[in-house]
């Protein structure tokens, strides 16, 4: 197989050894729109040569902003091809952020999905009062059409061999900008070779049998980002998801073989399991359960013994092959990134024989510095797995894990200080992330280091490793643990309002409304208990000594979440700011 050195390179060896009726599909309105090979090449090439046509070059820079559909991989193929860089912009961006990023990475166009998105672009860049041409994947009026743009590229006789043969592995391949400490994005400047430097290493992960791949992460974020050059580099066809809400209506239509996914979509897909098997009766119930704790019980498999193998295909058969029937019958595996994932669902989902492989790494690495792998051999739960064979790892005296290789990037876009202060004289980046190498050569995250904090009396607490073990409870959607400088830890709790209503019904609570039911005593005691039974194992220090309980969920739309539903602890803790003093004025 061919050496990728350049972005197109993928495309290539798909156009050659892939001729596939479904290279990528989307879907829209309840019908899937399917690319074959061909079609989607010629698609690429003829918005290249409007581009040229256009009179933008080399070194240009294109924004995007739109949600997962095929359109996006045309728009990156036809500016990676011809030497212009891709700056994804997220959709949830402000006004005043995404107004900084065109600025700032100089774009020359801006393609855009739909109205909503274009009125939101049009405010940024009227804010700066730029001269930027926008064009939009749907019809918008008084707007121009990306498929304007695709023909007058059919109409162009325009050689494109030696655009593409301009191409460099070390020129830049795409600009993504990440919130800086000063509130300024950051535009982490990543070449083709370090993204696909990233590809090659992680090619391992693909079961040779996958032929489909789901995709529902945004693509304006890195890990899916290079997932889906990966799957593309090994001929698999991707069929990109409408909206999270139908999310297993998808899954059940396309079968994949594979998809990645945040922490938190499997804990939902979890609690909802749980659920059905609690509304069960008689044996069925027994069972269910059964095999629910016998799948907790899971470790890496050649520890798990003869007699509890025995009992694990019985599990197998009666209850988790319904759990595959779910995920489409033809699951093998799933990536999960992004934040730590729990360690039980990793187990369960294991032993139901669906692979849930975690991994680790930052926009700065193109993403992946260490996975797990399916390989049943060489996996460890409660670890991102081994280190990528093309990656140097190590840690630092205060625990920080520090990277270098070919997949790292050389700097932040116009920002020498940012760069100086994340990558050291001998090359290696400094992650922020607090981690260890264990015995056997698993790397292990215990905290972001710039979230664990001290407490009045001295004492380091690491925070995610407190909310990962609340988040075991049913009856918690999200929790934040707070107390830097505070005579003991905290938590911010959002319940999982379904479930508590369900346990209000169980003991006659009335349930009027979130903000009068997390007020009841009865519910607050019954948090209490949670709290003291997940508190359990941890050092007196570290225990959760009070809590409170907010009735509103917090999301990605109301600034509280990343685009990969990370905790913005910042603007959380600005938002309860009131709450947080009366936790530790009591």
């Amino acid at each position: 197989m061919s050496k990728l050195n350049r972005l197109s390179d993928i495309l290539e060896r798909y156009k050659s050894d892939f001729a596939k009726a479904d290279m990528v599909a989307g879907k829209k309105g309840g019908n899937w729109k399917k690319y074959a090979t061909a079609e989607f090449g010629q698609l690429v090439d003829n918005l290249s040569k409007a581009l040229i046509h256009r009179g933008l070059k080399k070194g240009d820079k294109v924004a995007l902003m739109s949600g997962n559909r095929p359109e996006w991989n045309i728009v990156d193929f036809a500016c990676n091809q011809i030497g212009i860089a891709i700056v994804p912009l997220y959709p949830t961006l402000s006004a005043q952020d995404l107004s900084y990023i065109v600025n700032d990475a100089e774009a020359k166009l801006v393609f855009v999905s739909n109205a909503e998105l274009t009125k939101k672009i049009d405010q940024a860049i009227d804010e700066h009062q730029l001269s930027i041409d926008v064009f939009t994947f749907d019809a918008v009026s008084g707007k121009s059409s990306y498929k304007e743009l695709v023909d007058i590229g059919q109409r162009e006789d325009i050689d494109l061999h030696s655009y593409k043969d301009n191409v460099q592995p070390d020129d830049l391949l795409t600009l993504i900008y990440t919130s800086g400490t000063t509130g300024k994005p950051k535009g982490v400047f990543l070449t083709h070779k370090n993204i696909l430097s990233n590809v090659e290493a992680c090619g391992h992960l693909v079961p040779a049998n996958a032929h489909k791949a789901l995709s529902f992460l945004p693509l304006c974020h890195i890990f899916e980002r290079m997932v889906v050059y990966l799957y593309l580099s090994k001929g698999i066809s991707i069929y990109y998801a409408e909206n999270l809400d139908n999310i297993v209506v998808d899954i059940n239509d396309v079968k994949p073989q594979i998809f990645t996914t945040v922490p938190r979509v499997l804990e939902k897909v979890y609690d909802k399991v749980v659920e059905k098997g609690k509304a069960l009766s008689g044996i069925k119930r027994s069972l269910f359960f059964w095999a629910l704790e016998l799948g907790h019980q899971y470790q890496e498999p050649p520890k798990n013994g003869p007699l509890y193998n025995i009992k694990l295909a019985i599990a197998r058969k009666l209850i988790f092959s319904k759990w595959r029937e779910a995920l489409g019958g033809n699951i093998e595996l799933i990536i999960s990134g992004g934040a730590a994932l729990q360690e039980r669902l990793a187990r369960v989902f294991w032993a139901a024989g669906i692979k849930v492989l975690e991994g680790y790494g930052l926009t700065e690495t193109s993403p992946v510095i260490a996975v797990n792998s399916h390989v049943e051999t060489d996996v460890k739960f409660g670890t991102v797995g081994r280190v990528l064979k093309n990656l140097e790892v190590k840690i630092a005296q205060d625990g920080e894990i520090l990277v270098k290789g070919p997949s790292i990037t050389v700097g932040y876009y116009k920002n020498e200080q940012a760069t100086a202060e994340a990558i050291d004289q001998e090359g290696y980046f400094h992650t922020g992330d607090i981690g260890e190498i264990t015995p056997d050569g698993f790397l292990k995250i215990t905290d972001r280091k710039k979230e664990m904090f001290k407490t009045a009396g001295g004492k380091y607490i690491a925070p995610q490793t407190l909310e990962n073990k609340l988040m075991e409870s049913t009856l918690i959607a999200q929790t934040m643990v707070v107390g830097e400088n505070q005579r003991f830890p905290a938590a911010l709790i959002v319940p999982a309002f379904e479930e508590l209503e369900k346990w209000c019904k169980h003991k006659g609570i009335t349930f009027a409304s979130k903000e009068e039911v997390i007020k009841k005593p009865e519910v607050i005691e019954k948090y209490q208990k949670e709290i003291d039974r997940l508190n359990a194992d941890f050092g007196q220090w570290e225990k959760i000594k009070k809590f409170a309980l907010l009735a509103k969920e917090w999301t990605i739309d109301g600034g509280e979440l990343t685009p990969k539903l990370s905790l913005k602890r910042k603007v959380i803790l600005k938002n309860v700011e009131d709450i947080v003093n009366n936790i530790y004025q009591e």
